[in-house]
């Protein structure tokens, strides 16, 4: 890494350009050696091995975040403890900071699924082992370097390539997708345009932000109101679902002013001939995309998925060797 790496993972923009893009080439790496014959030569880099423990906790549903995380836990060598809010004391409400105490004399990580922005703060705060973000209602950074790294890998000139892209979000801009997007794509230099009603802005702090940052790295960052501005001559076009967890009561609201922003053939006709469609997953096939930016080839969606385990591999190699001193050049 070209600089001291940072002991958390709380949001898209505590890592600095270089580091970004040192993990995304890690995590290229990770997927390429997952592939080799040799057993030994599939995991290289294996910060965990003991098994030490990773504490994974999820205060809300999930089925990639568990799954990647778990995985990757295991492929560094580590034992991956899931804890469920309802199983556990945080669900009935014992202080963040006493529980980060505890988890931080026995296991190696902490990663947390939760709510508040300011809770997983409150987490590193206390705690003397690395913590990271695997979603909060403000962000979700880990979740945005697996989209970074599969824009890499569809683009000509692979990581290099990402400063100068052109990458827009549609749909709602009051999420944590679209922030971690304007973050996210901010440190990397892409040039970030968010399409969204003007009902749905996103985070005005996360905004200012998000512009200081491209500021800083060549990119920058636009919020319009119209879909066909949002992807004209654009390289990626991103979307998400248009009703979130815990947002399921308002979803026939909810989805009225949305329409204009969905991904349809007559939206994509005015993005370059070779871009191509992101969405996180869970989606909603007719809704916020057509069936075909998910199913065909101009879908990167299932590359993304996949890459939700190398990006966070990467990242927790990169935590773990930094505390440890043991961080490689170049990541």
């Amino acid at each position: 890494m070209t600089s001291q790496f940072p002991q958390h993972f709380l949001r898209d923009d505590d890592l600095t350009q270089a580091q970004q893009a040192d993990v995304l080439r890690l995590a290229i790496e990770l997927k390429a050696a997952r592939g080799a014959a040799d057993p030994v030569a599939r995991h290289p880099r294996r910060p965990l091995e003991g098994p030490r423990t990773a504490a994974l906790l999820f205060d809300k549903p999930s089925t990639r975040t568990r799954l990647s995380f778990s995985v990757g836990v295991a492929e560094l060598g580590g034992f991956p403890l899931v804890i469920d809010a309802a199983t556990s004391q945080l669900g009935r409400g014992e202080p963040v900071a006493d529980t980060a105490r505890v988890l931080s004399r026995q296991v190696a990580l902490i990663t947390w699924r939760t709510f508040a922005q300011a809770d997983l703060e409150a987490m590193a705060a206390a705690s003397d082992v690395p913590v990271v973000n695997a979603l909060t209602d403000l962000l979700h950074p880990c979740q945005i370097l697996a989209d970074l790294q599969t824009v890499a890998e569809h683009r000509p000139g692979g990581v290099d390539a990402l400063p100068g892209t052109v990458f827009a979000y549609v749909g709602d801009g009051n999420n944590n997708m679209a922030n971690s997007y304007l973050l996210g794509g901010a440190v990397a230099g892409m040039h970030v345009r968010v399409g969204t009603p003007e009902t749905h802005l996103p985070d005005a702090g996360v905004l200012e932000d998000a512009r200081r940052a491209a500021a800083a790295t060549g990119g920058s960052v636009t919020v319009v109101h119209d879909a066909a501005e949002a992807v004209a001559g654009a390289d990626v076009v991103a979307t998400d679902t248009w009703v979130s967890m815990g947002q399921e009561a308002e979803a026939a609201s909810r989805e009225t002013p949305f329409v204009p922003f969905a991904v349809t053939a007559e939206l994509m006709a005015g993005a370059k001939p070779d871009a191509g469609v992101l969405h996180c997953l869970p989606a909603y096939r007719g809704k916020e995309v057509d069936a075909p930016y998910l199913d065909g080839p101009g879908s990167w969606v299932w590359d993304e998925a996949e890459n939700r385990l190398h990006a966070q591999k990467a990242l927790l190699v990169a935590l773990l060797e930094a505390r440890e001193g043991l961080l490689r050049p170049g990541a």
